[in-house]
C-alpha cells in the first residue's frame, strides 16, 4: 500500500523507537515516581530525561507535561488557562480539538472568541489576529500547519505584534513538531502542544504540553501524583500536578528516542519532503477537474477535491482500486470547510513521510488523473 495518511500518524516508526517501546515494557513495568524501589526511581529517570530532551528540542524554558494525547495536552491549555468573562483569538485552521473546548468555555464561562480567517494566498499572521484583540483578550490560539491544507501560520509574527502585552500564545504543532524547526524561547510562544506519533515518528498514547518559564495553568484532571498525598486538594506543583494517574511510560520511553532520530535525520527528512510536495502539488493543480486547496508550499500536504465526487468517495476509490491509503471528509476542522465552501464534499488530503518515494507519488498523481477523467467523463 502506498501511505498518505501521515497527518493522522505516521506510518514509519525507527527501528530504535520500537526498540526502546519493548526495552521499557520488559525493563520498566514499574510506576514512576509513585514508589522508591529501583525499578520505579529508574522509570522516573526515564521521565525525567525525556522532559529534558524534548525541552530542549523545542527551545522550552519552562514545565514539559505528559498528556494522554495531544487532544489533552491542548485541552489543558485551553481549559487550564480560562479566564471567566475574557476574549480568545483563534483561526478558522483550528482542530476541533481547539474549536471544542473554546466553545465549551463559551457556554460554561462566557469567554468571547473571535476567529481570524486566511487572507487570499491562504495565510495567517498578525495581520489578521490584530483587528480581533480587546482589552480582555487573554490568549491566542493558532495551529502552526494546518491539518488540512498544509497552510503555515506566521507564529514568529505573531508572537513579535503580542510582545509586551498579558495575551498568551498557544501553538498547535500537531502537525508541524518534528517536519519544521521551533523554538518556543526564541520565537516567544507561551504553550506548544506536541502529537509525539505523527511528525517525531514515535508511538501512539502520548501527547505533550510544552509552557515556557513563567506560564502557569489550572489543572483540569485530577487524582493521585505521587506528591502531598495526605491532601484530599491537587496540589499545584508543576508538571506533576496536571499529570494525574499513571503516565505512559512506553510511550514516554519510545519518545526519548523519537527526538533522537527526529534531530538526526531532520535535514535529509524535511528536503525530500519538501521535493516530494512540490511534485505533488504540482501534478494536482494541472490536472483538469481537481479543486486544489492547498498553496504551492512543502509541508506535504495537500487537500483537493475531485469534480463533483465527495471526498470519501475519492478515497475509497484510491483504497480500493489503486491501493492508496488517504483520507477524506472534514478532518475535524469544520471552520475552514465552511471558509472554503466545502462543507458536503469534505476534502481528499494526502499527507506525505519521508519514507515515501517518487515512484509513489507518480503512481498517485496518475490514480487521480485516471478518477478525474473517469468522473469528467461520466458528467
Amino acid at each position: 500500500m502506498i501511505y498518505l495518511d501521515n497527518s493522522a500518524t505516521t506510518a514509519f516508526k525507527p527501528p530504535e523507537v520500537k526498540n526502546a517501546a519493548v526495552a521499557a515494557m520488559e525493563y520498566l513495568s514499574a510506576n514512576a515516581g509513585r514508589s522508591g524501589h529501583r525499578k520505579s526511581v529508574a522509570a522516573a529517570m526515564q521521565v525525567y530525561r525525556t522532559r529534558l530532551k524534548i525541552a530542549d528540542f523545542v527551545g522550552c524554558d519552562g514545565n514539559v507535561v505528559f498528556t494522554l494525547n495531544c487532544t489533552e495536552a491542548l485541552n489543558l491549555a485551553l481549559l487550564g488557562s480560562t479566564v471567566r468573562g475574557g476574549h480568545v483569538v483563534t483561526t478558522v485552521y483550528e482542530h476541533n480539538s481547539v474549536l471544542r473546548p473554546l466553545y465549551e468555555s463559551e457556554r460554561t464561562s462566557g469567554i468571547g472568541i473571535s476567529v481570524a480567517k486566511p487572507d487570499r494566498d491562504g495565510r495567517i499572521g498578525f495581520e489578521q489576529i490584530r483587528p480581533l484583540l480587546r482589552n480582555n483578550t487573554y490568549l491566542v490560539a493558532v495551529n502552526h500547519v494546518s491539518n488540512v491544507t498544509g497552510a503555515v501560520t506566521d507564529i514568529e509574527g505573531i508572537a513579535r505584534g503580542l510582545k509586551g502585552s498579558k495575551i498568551r500564545l498557544l501553538v498547535d504543532g500537531a502537525q508541524s513538531v518534528g517536519y519544521r524547526s521551533l523554538d518556543m524561547k526564541k520565537t516567544g510562544i507561551d504553550f506548544l502542544a506536541i502529537a509525539p506519533h505523527k511528525g517525531l515518528h514515535s508511538i501512539q498514547g502520548l501527547g505533550v504540553l510544552c509552557m515556557s518559564a513563567g506560564t502557569s495553568l489550572m489543572p483540569i484532571k485530577f487524582g493521585g501524583t505521587g506528591t502531598q498525598s495526605l491532601s484530599v486538594l491537587q496540589p499545584h506543583d508543576a508538571p506533576e500536578c496536571f499529570e494525574s494517574g499513571t503516565l505512559p511510560l512506553v510511550a514516554i520511553a519510545a519518545a526519548n528516542r523519537a527526538v533522537d532520530f527526529t534531530a538526526k535525520h531532520f535535514g535529509e527528512h524535511r528536503e525530500k519532503i519538501a521535493f516530494l510536495s512540490e511534485k505533488l502539488l504540482r501534478g494536482l493543480a494541472e490536472t483538469e477537474n481537481v479543486r486544489l486547496m492547498s498553496g504551492m508550499d512543502t509541508h506535504g500536504i495537500a487537500a483537493f477535491n475531485v469534480g463533483a465526487l465527495s471526498s470519501e468517495s475519492v478515497c475509497d476509490i484510491l483504497d480500493r482500486e489503486y491501493s492508496i491509503a488517504a483520507r477524506g471528509g472534514l478532518h475535524c476542522a469544520p471552520l475552514v470547510h465552511k471558509h472554503f465552501s466545502t462543507i458536503k464534499s469534505g476534502a481528499v488530503r494526502l499527507s506525505l513521510g519521508f519514507d515515501n518515494t517518487e515512484s509513489e507519488i507518480d503512481e498517485t498523481l496518475r490514480a487521480v488523473r485516471e478518477i478525474a477523467k473517469r468522473e469528467n467523463n461520466i458528467r
